[in-house]
């Protein structure tokens, strides 16, 4: 990302550029509420899933290198990882800001988003932390159940129940619970995921740019919330 693209890009329309941090345990609803989040907001949801999927799928240097990592197994240093986000933020349409899902991961990833940033004059704008009791997360997480026969039908058993008990709306055929979807399996990556996800919180908490919010509330409420924590940031 060169200093002259960024840095003439950090204001649109008389406004700052914002570079909002979507931040949540798996379950907590990150993902919908940060595509929600860039409709209302007319800012491009920046996913590291999606860049990963599409890294794995590019000939290019960096695209080579993380196709690299995956195939043998290895995780993917924080460089990198930053360098595909970085190219991410000098795309056209990340002018006016972005809505990071997934990234910083790590205190490590957090200080680099920070360097980069201060560079071309900008800054994190807010961390839209969305806070969901741990029992309501296993409930989520450990809820889904899939058709025996077609693994497309999907159901949940508390956001999306089928009308007769363990049995598919479509095809009559028994539902099942996959191993991953376990409370065993969900606790152990909750168990894994949740610490360093809460020293990213730590780390923006003592930087004055996080905001809470809750996330044990009806979707549109969360939306909601989130909303007025970028208003009165933007009126800041």
């Amino acid at each position: 990302m060169t200093s002259e693209s960024v840095a003439g890009a950090t204001a649109r329309d008389g406004g700052t550029r914002r570079i909002i941090v979507m931040m949540g345990a798996p379950g907590a609803g990150k993902g919908t509420q940060a595509e929600r989040l860039a409709d209302e907001l007319g800012l491009p949801h920046v996913s590291t899933g999606e860049l990963f999927r599409e890294m794995l799928g590019s000939d290019s240097k960096l695209g080579r290198k993380v196709r690299g990592y995956v195939e043998s197994g290895g995780l993917v240093p924080d460089d990198i990882v930053v360098a595909m986000v970085k190219g991410r933020l000098d795309e056209p349409d990340a002018a006016g800001g972005v809505i990071l899902d997934g990234f910083p991961r790590t205190v490590a990833q957090a200080e680099a988003l920070d360097r980069m940033l201060r560079k071309v004059g900008a800054a994190v704008t807010a961390v839209l932390y969305i806070e969901v009791p741990q029992e309501m997360l296993l409930a989520r997480l450990t809820g889904r159940r899939i058709c025996t026969l077609d693994d497309q039908h999907v159901y949940h058993v508390v956001a999306m129940p089928p009308r007769k008990e363990g049995i598919c709306d479509v095809d009559g055929a028994e539902l099942y619970q996959r191993k991953d979807d376990s409370e065993k399996t969900v606790q152990g990556r909750l168990d894994q995921q949740l610490p360093p996800m809460f020293e990213v919180v730590d780390y923006y908490a003592g930087h004055d740019v996080l905001f809470p919010v809750r996330g044990d509330q009806p979707p549109d409420g969360v939306t909601a919330d989130l909303l007025r924590v970028v208003a009165v940031r933007d009126a800041a």
